[in-house]
């Protein structure tokens, strides 16, 4: 696989930080390029606010947010009291607090990040599968968004608009409370799904035609088919240099498993394809030097994490477990990951170690 052309891989992935003020709109600047997929978490010990992702096109406003740590239908919440996303800008998004608080989004001394993608900033209507989508695609970075509708059969394929398999789709029904989907195809050979919400093992799917470089299949079932049912879906091919998605073997040791990516990651996240262990996500935005790797949990409403869940190092070419944690390094356990780059390993901007 020939190396992508990013040479700066936050002009399609970056994080940013704020810090709420309790104003009754703001912007957040600093992405550096007008985000398609905003996945946003308060990280304050003793406020239990669930993940909120926001998409392009779904489109924004009250009742808009998904939450990753629960199974219900978009915008279950209460947006119109407690804070929404009002608009994608050329470098961030803006916010509106709802009319008892700004918990959500720019609540008074609250901490929060997000995580930012970049897809087309447009949509186009793909007639790829035998359900047509809507699709917000970026060839060079191999992210895409897709929504459809489901006509209840199985087997079911849907354009993706990549030109380039995907190795992760990440899917949600909108209308009904189900789990997310997070499936993928780079352990066994087989396509393989864990729920993005719980803590549950993972499980091999269903008998339906693997991804191509068009389209990727869902079965006729109510996860990813439901006949009338809405659905996005996140997709991600892999970008050498920009995306690294794979496994792990954990040691069970503090001196753990290093993991190469081949660049620097910005980036991490993960879950144990057996047993009942916590995602994990890191990043190097917050207290992002060595040691200093908080995770939070894609899973929970839980605040960011304290010394004692310090699981990651973060070096020029890949990470490096240094927990006992089973959650992210139990002797003999698989884990699967995505990466994304903080700086490419090639090229003209050289990584270098944290």
């Amino acid at each position: 696989m020939p190396y992508t052309t990013i040479k700066k891989p936050s002009d399609y992935f970056n994080t940013v930080l704020w810090t709420g003020n309790g104003n009754s709109t703001r912007s957040i600047t600093g992405v550096g390029f007008q985000p398609d997929l905003t996945w946003k978490k308060e990280r304050n010990a003793g406020f239990s606010i669930g993940h909120m992702l926001y998409d392009s096109v779904r489109g924004l406003g009250v009742n808009k947010h998904l939450d990753s740590s629960a199974d219900s239908t978009e915008g279950s919440g209460n947006d119109e009291n407690f804070g929404y996303f009002t608009s994608f800008d050329s470098d961030g998004f803006s916010l509106s607090n709802g009319s008892s608080g700004s918990d959500y989004v720019n609540n008074s001394s609250y901490n929060y990040v997000a995580w930012n993608w970049l897809a087309s900033n447009t949509t186009a209507s793909n007639t790829d599968g035998s359900i047509t989508s809507t699709v917000s695609a970026n060839t060079t970075s191999g992210f895409s968004i897709v929504s459809y509708t489901g006509n209840g059969t199985s087997d079911s394929s849907i354009g993706h608009g990549l030109g380039a398999i995907p190795k992760i789709t990440i899917t949600k029904n909108l209308t009904s409370a189900n789990s997310w989907r997070f499936t993928y195809y780079f352990v066994d050979g087989s396509r393989d799904r864990l729920l993005l919400d719980t803590t549950a093992s993972k499980y091999d799917s269903d008998s339906v035609t693997a991804n191509d470089s068009s389209v990727f299949y869902v079965d006729g079932g109510s996860e990813q088919n439901t006949s009338g049912n809405n659905y996005i879906a996140y997709c991600f091919a892999e970008k050498q240099g920009f995306s690294k998605f794979g496994s792990y073997n954990g040691n069970g040791n503090a001196n753990g498993t290093f993991v190469y990516t081949g660049f620097k990651p910005a980036f991490v996240m993960g879950k144990a394809t057996s047993g009942t262990e916590n995602w994990f996500m890191n990043d190097t935005k917050r207290l992002g030097y060595n040691d200093k790797n908080l995770r939070l949990y894609p899973n929970l409403a839980n605040a960011e994490g304290t010394s004692t869940d310090i699981n990651m190092d973060i070096f020029s070419n890949g990470f490096k477990l240094n927990s006992t944690n089973t959650n992210s390094n139990g002797s003999g356990t698989t884990y699967i990951y995505m990466a994304f780059a903080e700086e490419p390993l090639v090229g003209d901007n050289p990584a270098t170690a944290r």
